[in-house]
């Protein structure tokens, strides 16, 4: 069993090396400017780049253990393994994050006086927006083109990144205007707690994901439409669905009429089985139970279909609501 097919973890080996290269080029650069130009702005930016240029690194290191055949210890083979690194990723853009934070009002707070940053920096800036942009597009289009959640979680962070680089240069405007490095100082402070609103959100896309969880209403509906296009298909109930590195894996009962043959109820499950595989890309596994019409037991796990058509009810009023506003 293995979770990402070939194309899919050559995607996302080139997607970390082109963003290993292009992050350590702009770390380094905007490092060795901001520390002549005196911009610790610059120099926070630098160091964002290179944390994002170790996700790179942790990135290349993950995707081969992704590729792994499922075997007695992982069963379901070894997916979890992005979800549990991009986890990671959020920790560590937290704590970097902090620590720019601490660092700009431990320099704001000091009595000495703080100098502009040179004009060195500014030029440096825009040199990193550019290149900003053409990596956050980049691995924006290698994330959707391997459904990996962990390119696509770097990808976001990268598009942070923009703009980032885009507070830097505004704070290098004002204090080359003001002939203060205050300002400076305060876009670093700004920087830490934008890393650290990534850092939150990209945890949180990720924990749903350990807990099974699913903030899509799009499945629910999947089920319900597959199941009502199959004849002798009805009651679709305990539906759970999950995804490992960018696979479902589907768990779902239907009811049958009681009278037909073991066979005839194997074909109908078959059928619902292709119906959701049409409607739904990368499916990995389906596992379909089959029972008798009429035979309602008191289940605790999954999702009925009252409950899925409910699901879908709320998401509606939440997407018309957003719209109205």
């Amino acid at each position: 069993m293995v979770w990402i097919n070939k194309n899919n973890n050559k995607v996302i080996r080139n997607a970390a090396a082109i963003a290993l290269a292009g992050n350590i080029f702009l770390a380094v650069l905007k490092i060795l400017a901001g520390t002549l130009s005196n911009s610790f702005s610059l120099v926070s930016d630098g160091i964002d780049s290179s944390a994002d240029a170790l996700i790179s690194i942790i990135t290349l290191i993950v995707v081969r253990f992704m590729s792994k055949p499922a075997d007695a210890g992982h069963p379901w083979g070894h997916g979890r393994a992005e979800t549990v690194t991009t986890a990671f990723f959020s920790f560590l853009l937290f704590f970097m994050g902090g620590q720019l934070v601490i660092s700009s009002l431990t320099s704001l707070l000091s009595e000495s006086q703080t100098p502009a940053p040179s004009f060195l920096a500014v030029v440096i800036t825009v040199i990193s927006i550019i290149g900003k942009v053409l990596l956050a597009l980049c691995q924006f289009s290698l994330g959707k083109r391997a459904d990996s959640g962990m390119i696509i979680a770097n990808a976001k962070n990268m598009a942070g990144d923009v703009l980032v680089s885009g507070g830097v240069l505004a704070g290098l405007i004002i204090s080359a205007l003001t002939g203060s490095g205050y300002a400076d100082l305060i876009i670093a402070g700004l920087i830490g707690l934008w890393i650290i609103k990534t850092a939150v959100g990209i945890f949180l896309e990720a924990n749903l994901e350990l807990m099974d969880g699913n903030s899509s209403t799009e499945p629910y509906q999947v089920i319900l439409d597959a199941v009502s296009s199959v004849e002798g298909a009805g009651n679709p109930h305990r539906a759970r669905m999950r995804r490992v590195a960018g696979f479902w894996d589907i768990d779902l009962d239907i009811d049958v009429n009681p009278e037909i043959t073991v066979y005839e109820a194997h074909e109908i499950a078959s059928q619902v089985e292709e119906a959701i595989k049409q409607r739904l890309e990368n499916v990995f596994d389906i596992m379909i139970h089959v029972e008798p019409q009429g035979d309602d037991n008191d289940e605790t796990f999954g999702l009925s279909e009252a409950m899925m058509r409910s699901r879908l009810e709320n998401g509606k009023k939440i997407g018309s609501e957003r719209s109205e506003q």
